[in-house]
């Protein structure tokens, strides 16, 4: 049975999402992400999305290349996925993509129609059992940030230097908002996801430049905004666009093996609070709706020592956040659906194809540290000091951390460089290397290990947000 669609676009007013008659829609979802757009923590290799497809590209030979990436991206998510999200109560599936879905690098002014044959597949799938969707443009061409989830496969955010750059993505968001006029199972368009302007000017001149050219062609879905470094900074932001949504991400870092363990002190709970109050201060000085876009804790593995207790107690944090989301009747969209164990509501199991496979190269990765998501540095921060000293020797104090985004320090540059884009691409060979002279068979059998049946179900995950949208287990 199809739902019939909703009456009208989403739209928004005072501080409230609304429908068609003016209720107050409260969108809680997740994301799709390591799907239309590839992460080394999500999927297991090191690096970039770009190098490792290179790489893959290299040992499989073109045909095999084409084979296993289609095979994986339509496994990922399916129809099943979708009739999965809805019994958990989730009602929005926010969807990050690779501009390359859409762009050749090297023919920059066709827009590619795989890339919509792709976003309609999950559109339609989740249209089907009720959910909205929320279109995350995830990666920019130069990179609209420093992370390696922009795909630049470089440490600067050259998108805010270059024009052309700019009138790519703009032409893409045009073609985009032309498709998806009158979709009303689109609930809006995400322009960028965690922008990193330096300058903290460009950002805003983009957001109005965006909304200008979207709304000539599309005048009804709401965008949502993401706030400056990486969905956190707001502070200057001077202006209000119309029929928006502001977003920010709201990690812990009570949840990462880096952060203190959370046990639910008052003293916790005060930070959490601060924190999201911090993010959310421009909203509500200007009386518009919030979007939390991204957060969740990453989970430890059976393997770690101790890991019952830690994932309860990020379960436990998990709980905290939902409750100060809830008190102020914010939408919300938590990171990630899908991945290989690391931070998914559901994953490949370890018995799967692929992680069995990629087994040797996951376990080094995690003992060298590579990807900076969650990493855990015990086994190389001996080898990393000595470096992070010197500089701090070498770099007058004045100057040592001046470098965007400050937050980082010395320290998280040294490592963005050398360790997360360096060492980790020049691994990707490596990675690539374990799918050498696989068959036809072989590669849909790894591609395969991502369909919902083929994974493990993180129960006391799915649990909390079934709970918390008001679903009986």
């Amino acid at each position: 049975m199809v739902v019939p669609a909703p009456k009208a676009c989403l739209r928004v007013q005072g501080t409230d999402i609304v429908d068609a008659d003016g209720a107050r829609v409260i969108l809680k979802g997740c994301a799709t992400g390591g799907h239309t757009n590839m992460e080394n923590f999500i999927t297991g290799y090191s690096g970039h999305e770009t190098e490792m497809r290179a790489a893959m590209l290299e040992v499989l030979g073109r045909d095999k290349y084409e084979f296993f990436f289609d095979k994986f991206l339509e496994y990922f998510f399916t129809t099943a996925d979708a009739k999965f999200l809805a019994s958990l109560g989730i009602n929005c599936v926010r969807i990050p993509i690779n501009y390359r879905h859409f762009i050749d690098d090297l023919n920059p002014s066709v827009i590619k129609p795989d890339g919509f044959k792709l976003v309609d597949r999950i559109v339609n799938a989740c249209a089907a059992e009720g959910l909205y969707t929320i279109l995350d443009m995830h990666t920019f061409p130069g990179g609209q940030n420093q992370g390696w989830h922009s795909d630049s496969g470089i440490h600067k955010a050259l998108f805010w230097d270059f024009k052309d750059f700019q009138d790519r993505m703009i032409n893409l968001w045009v073609e985009i908002g032309k498709h998806y006029r009158g979709n009303t199972w689109v609930a809006g368009y995400n322009p960028m996801n965690e922008p990193g302007d330096p300058d903290h000017v460009n950002l805003q001149a983009f957001y109005r430049r965006a909304e200008k050219a979207i709304r000539e062609v599309d005048p009804e879905h709401i965008l949502f905004l993401d706030g400056n470094t990486y969905a956190m900074d707001f502070s200057a932001f001077k202006e209000v666009l119309p029929n928006c949504v502001y977003a920010i991400h709201d990690y812990a870092t009570m949840g990462f093996p880096a952060g203190e363990p959370y046990v639910g002190t008052p003293e916790q709970k005060e930070t959490l609070q601060k924190s999201y109050e911090r993010k959310v201060e421009f909203m509500k000085a200007h009386s518009v709706p919030i979007w939390n876009g991204e957060f969740g804790p990453v989970y430890a593995s059976q393997e770690d020592l101790d890991h019952e207790t830690i994932n309860r107690q990020r379960y436990a944090l998990l709980g905290q956040q939902l409750t100060i989301y809830k008190a102020d009747k914010i939408s919300w969209s938590i990171w990630l659906y899908k991945d290989i164990g690391f931070q998914g509501m559901v994953h490949a199991a370890p018995s799967s194809a692929y992680v069995r496979l990629l087994k040797p190269f996951l376990d080094k990765k995690k003992r060298l540290g590579l990807d900076k998501w969650g990493r855990d540095d015990r086994h190389v921060a001996h080898i990393y000091a000595p470096v992070i000293q010197h500089f701090k020797d070498e770099i007058p104090a004045q100057f040592l951390n001046r470098r965007y985004p400050q937050q980082w320090k010395v320290e998280g540059h040294i490592h963005r460089v050398l360790r997360e884009t360096l060492f980790s691409e020049i691994l990707c060979w490596e990675y690539a290397s374990y799918f050498e002279g696989k068959t036809w068979e072989e590669l849909d059998e790894l591609a395969a290990s991502f369909k919902l049946e083929n994974c493990a179900r993180r129960d006391e995950l799915n649990d909390i947000l079934r709970a918390d949208a008001g679903v009986r287990k």
